[in-house]
């Protein structure tokens, strides 16, 4: 019996062109995984700031701080931060970002979030203006020393 040869695409230019595919898969990929993390990093202001945002962060001022407690509808407890930014200077601020750090007993952090109280979702903060701001934690490690955490500005833009 004879068989025929086959007359498809040979192995070889399969292998190939399954390795061109994969690597131009790959590239696509990691472009667009590169500029989104750039993208989403300048919308979070995660940044460095420029010298122009580092002394505008002596114009922010922070006050009304306060933490409270309470139980969610699953009977959990969820720990809040009430605080109140105020706009000192004389420029709108666009978006504004401050870390906050939560630390134990012996004053070693336990807890670091970041709290956004002016984003692109809300409406600019203007000279001379107050906002309230309120960021939620689902979970307060069990050393944290019960006070307010320091809050330091980490990003404005204008």
């Amino acid at each position: 019996m004879i068989v025929p040869k086959d007359k498809g695409i040979s192995t070889l230019y399969t292998i190939l062109l399954v390795g061109v595919a994969m690597l131009v898969l790959t590239a696509v990929v990691v472009f667009f995984w590169h500029s989104h993390g750039a993208a989403k990093m300048a919308a979070n202001g995660s940044t460095l700031p420029t010298e122009e945002e580092k002394a505008y962060f002596t114009q922010l001022e922070v006050t009304d701080v306060h933490m409270s407690a309470a139980e969610n509808f699953l009977g959990g407890s969820v720990t809040y931060l009430d605080a109140r930014v105020t706009n000192k200077g004389t420029k709108t601020v666009r978006r504004l970002g401050f870390d906050l750090t939560f630390v134990d007993t012996l004053n070693q952090v336990v807890l670091r979030e970041r709290a956004r109280p002016v984003t692109r979702r809300t409406r600019p903060l203007k000279p001379g203006e107050s906002r309230a701001f309120r960021v939620t934690f689902e979970h307060m490690p069990a050393d944290w020393n019960q006070a307010a955490p320091s809050i330091v500005p980490a990003y404005v833009q204008f």
